[in-house]
């Protein structure tokens, strides 16, 4: 069993979400962190949850990189520990410099919620690496500013060195305008940090896990992430 610490903000709405599906699903022992903790608490992995965190002032994630405990997850980061960010945690993983990128406001300037697929770019992170080659999953967002841009230098380093997690696609797996959401640039979906411990990505995962909920491609992501971790 792995200990895996979820951060909660002011304002996030997935840390429920988050712990129930770690807890209940998949059996894991769950810490819940608070923004102004200075101490990780022995955890092996950190989640950073959507939502809102201090009302996306600013920009996403922009006062939530500041916070007390962010010292303490760049450090864990720094050393070589596991860190996710989902929707929100992704914008906040950009704003502290952990992950290459900034996420920008959606090309239509309007929030969306809905089901999208993407599939894995690689199999050797954390969180992808129980995914079949070309496997589409059908994951839901939720979100405002996903957004993703790097520039041209970023983009070449993060394609040659597999710093790519997913990808925007259809329902066959075809990477294109069509089924891109947002507008990121290279469909891009969730990206990782060089050393690849430090993982963000847009698509909410804990919300296609649950049976009763009727999808759980998002265990894919899961079953990733204890396959590769001590238990």
């Amino acid at each position: 069993m792995s200990k895996f610490g979820v951060v909660i903000f002011p304002g996030s709405n997935c840390d429920q979400d988050m712990i129930y599906v770690l807890r209940e699903i998949m059996g894991q022992e769950v810490i819940e962190l608070w923004h102004k903790d200075a101490d990780l608490k022995g955890v092996d992995i950190v989640i950073l949850p959507g939502g809102f965190s201090y009302g996306d002032y600013l920009r996403s994630g922009a006062i939530a990189r500041f916070s007390p405990i962010m010292g303490e997850v760049i450090n864990f980061a720094n050393k070589g520990g596991y860190v996710i960010g989902i929707c929100n945690g992704f914008q906040i993983l950009c704003e502290a410099g952990l992950v290459p990128g900034a996420l920008l406001h959606n090309k239509e300037r309007k929030f969306i919620c809905k089901n999208v697929f993407i599939k894995a770019e690689n199999s050797d992170t954390l969180i992808s690496s129980e995914i079949p080659a070309g496997k589409v999953l059908k994951i839901p967002i939720a979100h405002g500013e996903g957004n993703f841009y790097a520039d041209k230098e970023t983009l070449k380093k993060l394609n040659e060195n597999g710093q790519i997690l997913f990808r925007y696609c259809d329902e066959k797996g075809n990477v294109n305008d069509a089924a891109n959401p947002n507008g990121a640039i290279e469909n891009i979906a969730g990206v990782c940090n060089a050393n690849k411990n430090v993982f963000g990505m847009m698509p909410h995962p804990e919300r296609a896990t649950d049976g009763q909920l009727n999808n759980i491609d998002g265990r894919w992501i899961f079953d990733s992430i204890l396959s590769l971790v001590k238990h």
